[in-house]
């Protein structure tokens, strides 16, 4: 079984002198050398090396107190969430899935071998409690599945120990620098490796900046992408919000290609959409559940003890897990589908030779204020109707139709704010503003209806429904509050959008 350890560590260079005095740097009152430990470690990639294209490490180690299956991914600058399974001869199938998204169909082989002779000390405080490892690790790095030779340097890291404090990283590192040492000019021994021993394909430099209409529209679309890439291991191991942020890319990516028409060519874009709207809906049936569940459970947080009658929070809890634990299963099965492997494969195809119109060679300010306008307009339209209809059903339908279009023209906006600037960011911020209030109405009739379903079980076990009802009038209320917000930010956003 796979277990996650927060990785927070600084890399230096080092000519071989050992590691500089580092008593007296923050808490640091003593340096306590451990011994040497000698570290092997084979690192696997596709023959592309598609995992080091996304800063993503896998190895295979032995030595030290942590030998077996290490993943890591980034989360920011030194900071790295390290994924472990247990030694075994070939990758364990839970990181295997883990790297699925960038892996797809190849084959994960042996890429670089290190040797590592590491020289351990210990940072600890005046109660003699571990604030941080300092190593001086002499490596030799092996290329394996290419042309390529050996390299060998010396360098120092030194990591965070688990519930120490940060800034102790800088205290270490204002010491360090002061005796001459600098700071390692690769994220990894890995990166170092490839770098030194014939090269790797790496994350591209970041591009020129968009010029065209097209160049704009791609560049979205890069975003959304990179993000469905980066949030599927995050939805696998189940972290708090990645299913949300998948499914927002998702939806992104399918309203940028319905508004950006003109740009690409819609015959070739439509069924990838479709695809998208496939995806975003499996996606959805987690996310919903989750945000139901949360809504509810407030809910009843908030409720005077004596106003819950019966066992309202346990068949409420009892329900969330229950759905939730069936949708995530049934939502790994998605990510590991053909279908959506082959999905996977047509973004990367698309934004590699994209289906570009005639209009995507122009400057950007007219053809992508044209597209957005031409969705704030339909927004217009769906409000305006919806405030005419009474209170209801269909006025209810009516504001979520409202809602899906004023997401399509908030992510239009996002899209073109680095070619039109000003006016676009405050559009986007204004259709986020509506999106909330519609949703928080949205979100009220999908908790009446299952305040309803509730009520219902409830009442054939013979339990009371008194606190169901409470909750159900009260979502009436938050409805009606929404309802009667809308009119006066609908004119304001009216008299401000002028993209």
């Amino acid at each position: 079984m796979a277990d996650t350890k927060r990785e927070i560590e600084r890399k230096y260079e080092s000519d071989e002198s050992g590691l500089p005095d580092l008593t007296g740097a923050g808490k640091v009152a003593d340096v306590l050398g451990k011994g040497m430990v000698e570290l092997d470690a084979t690192y696997y990639d596709t023959a592309d090396e598609r995992l080091a294209a996304a800063s993503l490490t896998l190895r295979r180690r032995t030595g030290g107190s942590d030998a077996g299956w290490h993943l890591k991914f980034p989360v920011a600058p030194g900071v790295r969430d390290e994924i472990r399974a247990p030694l075994s001869d070939t990758v364990p199938d839970e990181l295997a899935a883990l790297v699925r998204s960038r892996v797809r169909g190849a084959e994960l082989v042996p890429v670089v071998r290190l040797r590592s002779a590491r020289d351990v000390h210990h940072l600890v405080d005046a109660d003699g409690t571990l604030l941080a490892e300092a190593s001086v690790d002499t490596v030799t790095a092996e290329r394996l599945n290419r042309a390529g030779g050996t390299t060998r340097w010396t360098e120092i890291e030194v990591e965070l120990a688990d519930d120490a404090d940060p800034a102790l990283l800088d205290k270490v590192d204002k010491r360090l620098r002061k005796a001459g040492v600098r700071p390692s000019t690769s994220p990894s021994k890995l990166a170092r490796a490839l770098e030194q021993t014939g090269g790797t394909r790496t994350r591209s430099a970041k591009p020129a900046p968009p010029v065209t209409a097209g160049d704009h529209v791609l560049a979205y679309l890069r975003e959304q992408r990179d993000e469905i890439l980066d949030r599927d291991p995050a939805v696998r191991r189940d972290i708090p919000d990645s299913v949300h942020r998948m499914r927002v890319a998702t939806r992104r990516m399918r309203s940028t290609f319905r508004t950006f028409g003109t740009v690409l060519d819609p015959a070739v874009t439509t069924p990838v959409a479709a695809e998208l709207k496939w995806l975003a809906g499996e996606l959805g049936a987690d996310r919903d559940q989750e945000v139901l569940a949360e809504r509810l459970t407030t809910a009843l947080d908030e409720l005077p003890s004596e106003l819950v009658l019966g066992p309202v929070p346990q068949r409420v809890a009892s329900w969330a897990a229950a759905r939730h634990g069936s949708t995530r299963g049934h939502l790994i099965a998605i990510l590991d589908s053909t279908r959506h492997q082959a999905l996977l494969d047509t973004l990367d195809s698309l934004l590699a030779d994209p289906p570009l119109r005639e209009k995507a060679a122009r400057k950007p300010a007219k053809v992508l204020a044209k597209a957005v306008r031409k969705d704030l307009a339909k927004v217009t339209r769906l409000i305006t109707h919806a405030l005419d209809l009474p209170p209801g059903r269909e006025r209810d339908v009516a504001l979520h139709e409202a809602r899906k279009k004023a997401k399509r023209t908030r992510y239009a906006a996002e899209a073109a704010i680095p070619a039109l600037g000003a006016p676009a960011t405050s559009l986007a911020k204004s259709m986020k503003s509506l999106t909330s209030l519609l949703g928080d109405h949205q979100d009220s009739v999908m908790a009446r209806h299952a305040l309803r379903e509730f009520a219902a079980v409830a009442h054939a076990a013979g339990e009371s429904t008194f606190t169901y009802g409470l909750l159900y009038g009260r979502e009436e209320q938050r409805a009606a509050a929404a309802e009667a917000e809308l009119p006066g930010l609908w004119a304001k956003i009216k008299s401000g959008a002028s993209v």
